[in-house]
């Protein structure tokens, strides 16, 4: 399986997140890079590509135009303002204030487009997002030319981030991006499958009134788990996508076992529904030891959800999430992926040897 990673990724170097009422230092960091990076190349998985530049056409195909001159000026505009710190929003068009004006005051902006404020925006932040969208795509175009399956090493990750607000992390949103090129390409319906601890809310958004993506998610329940506002189990669709939404939210602590006994419903909706093609994202914050999620799987877990999404039988894109700088992260990842690659390779010589007799 052909991995895809950018050294540019490296770009967002940010220093600060609000967390538990204090700034530390970002559970989100490059080291996480280094990690997978390491337990890729132990593995022997596959070759680690770098991908082209494929430019802002396909960021723009999913996202609002003025959030991505946002996002391309901020820190300059931040910088030229007399901030010292990096920039974190303090203020939102709430409930009780206008939500159809945009300032022109960078503090102001920062407020609009932002979905919560533990994601900082720094030096290098909109450079690593382009990288990131560019590893996904390059993932997705050697899966539509060959069938074989390929991980996208994204950093930063993408599933939060909406048509025109970043937050959790995210700036692009890597999945969406991705699934609306192979669109482009002439497949008719994509399945985005999100395993992430934390609930894909901008991949629902941008999907939620579409029939060529189905969405479907397992994650915390947004009760008790951030993103807090969306992710719900009645969250079906609208219009042209009623029918194409699915949540599976899980309390913390849900034990392997129902995790993996959810994941079944939630194959059987993508199997259930005509699907061109697969995009997991692929959070591995369900590791029990991750700093900021609440599932129970252990590394060896990790190679068990790789052989059941095999299963779906389809052209499959892995696309990096949540999954935090813990030594483990590598082993996780590469379970996944190791578990798919056998799982997948057993169905097709089962299928061969079937043919024979």
């Amino acid at each position: 399986m052909l991995t895809f990673y950018s050294e540019e990724s490296r770009l967002r170097q940010a220093r600060t997140e609000l967390h538990d009422g204090a700034l530390v230092t970002p559970f989100e960091c490059p080291e996480r890079l280094d990690l997978v990076l390491k337990q890729l190349r132990q593995s022997g998985l596959g070759d680690i590509c770098a991908p082209k530049a494929y430019g802002l056409e396909p960021v723009m195909a999913v996202h609002d135009a003025d959030y991505v001159t946002f996002l391309a000026n901020c820190w300059k505009q931040w910088v030229a303002a007399g901030h010292n710190g990096e920039a974190i929003p303090n203020i939102w068009p709430a409930r009780t204030m206008r939500g159809d004006r945009i300032p022109r005051s960078i503090s102001g902006q920062l407020g609009y487009y932002a979905l919560a404020a533990e994601t900082s925006i720094s030096e290098g932040t909109f450079e690593a997002a382009m990288a990131s969208k560019d590893v996904a795509l390059g993932a997705l175009e050697h899966t539509l030319k060959t069938g074989e399956p390929s991980f996208g090493l994204c950093r930063p990750p993408g599933h939060h981030a909406a048509f025109d607000q970043f937050g959790g992390y995210c700036f692009f949103n890597n999945a969406a991006v991705a699934a609306q090129r192979a669109l482009d390409a002439g497949k008719r319906r994509v399945a985005i499958l999100d395993v992430d601890f934390h609930h894909g809310n901008g991949t629902q958004q941008i999907f939620y009134g579409r029939d060529d993506v189905l969405f479907v998610s397992l994650h915390g329940d947004p009760e008790v788990t951030f993103p807090y506002y969306l992710g719900y189990a009645d969250e079906g669709g609208e219009g042209k996508g009623e029918g194409f939404n699915f949540n599976y939210p899980l309390l913390p602590g849900t034990s392997v076992a129902t995790w993996l006994a959810t994941l079944d419903q939630a194959l059987a909706q993508i199997k259930a529904v005509d699907c061109d093609c697969l995009i997991v994202s692929l959070g591995v914050d369900i590791f029990e030891g991750d700093p900021i999620s609440a599932f129970t799987f252990t590394s060896a877990d990790f190679t068990v959800l790789g052989e059941r999404l095999a299963q779906v039988g389809l052209p499959s894109v892995f696309l990096m999430e949540g999954g935090y700088a813990v030594d483990a992260i590598g082993v996780n990842v590469v379970n996944v992926l190791q578990g798919f690659e056998q799982a997948r390779e057993k169905g097709l010589e089962l299928h061969l040897n079937k043919g024979k007799g």
